[in-house]
């Protein structure tokens, strides 16, 4: 059995709920556009980037649009979506969040984020949780989109650890079949029948501590 030295987090719906957020500049893109986009739709984006969402929502209604076109239309979903984060506190932190982290430190286990937001650094920024991060790695830093593992894969190489040490914290099937791909130990944040591939589903962080990874792992 190897032993876990390292764990890193996707952002959003793994470490603070921005989804609803997204959802919101999403749908009023969508709205503009006459694209019937709905919650239900919306889980299709979990883990994917900008522009790969942009183009699904225009293929629900068989929608063209030229290059310039779609930057325009993902830098105002983007614009939006800032707006609405401006004022987001620890509050939008997902229950057990904080003292998981703590005990992490505390533990002495390394700690990375994986996302594809271009604004997790924003984010972690905001809610004062970037101190607790050693390393940073988010659709700044990458060309491939999940399920691709390159977003884990350069964690990795980051914080120095094999992926086999390391266990990734995800919400989306996606994000656990980037998990996989690249060799990691992968826990699901949801409902176990949307992540069947994690290793362990989990609904949150409330009760989970250092000791649990030992016990699971």
């Amino acid at each position: 059995m190897n032993a876990i030295k390292a764990c890193i987090f996707d952002l959003d719906g793994v470490i603070i709920d921005t989804a609803k957020y997204h959802f919101k500049a999403w749908s009023e893109i969508a709205e503009n556009l006459g694209i019937q986009f709905d919650q239900k739709l919306n889980e299709n984006l979990k883990g994917v980037g900008r522009m790969e969402s942009l183009d699904y929502i225009l293929s629900l209604a068989n929608v063209t649009k030229s290059d310039e076109e779609k930057i325009e239309l993902a830098t105002t979903k983007n614009n939006n979506y800032l707006k609405l984060i401006a004022n987001i506190d620890r509050k939008e932190l997902l229950n057990g969040v904080l003292s998981f982290l703590d005990d992490l430190k505390k533990n002495n286990f390394l700690i990375a984020l994986g996302s594809s937001s271009k604004n997790a650094k924003l984010i972690l920024d905001t809610v004062q949780l970037s101190p607790y991060f050693d390393a940073i790695i988010d659709g700044n830093d990458t060309t491939h989109s999940k399920p691709d593992p390159e977003v884990f894969i350069k964690g990795s190489v980051a914080l120095g650890v094999s992926p086999k040490n390391i266990v990734v914290f995800e919400d989306a099937p996606k994000g656990v079949e980037a998990a996989k791909k690249g060799g990691f130990k992968c826990i699901g944040i949801g409902e176990w029948k949307n992540l069947i591939h994690a290793d362990y589903v989990m609904d949150g962080f409330s009760n989970f501590l250092t000791k649990d990874l030992a016990r699971i792992y």
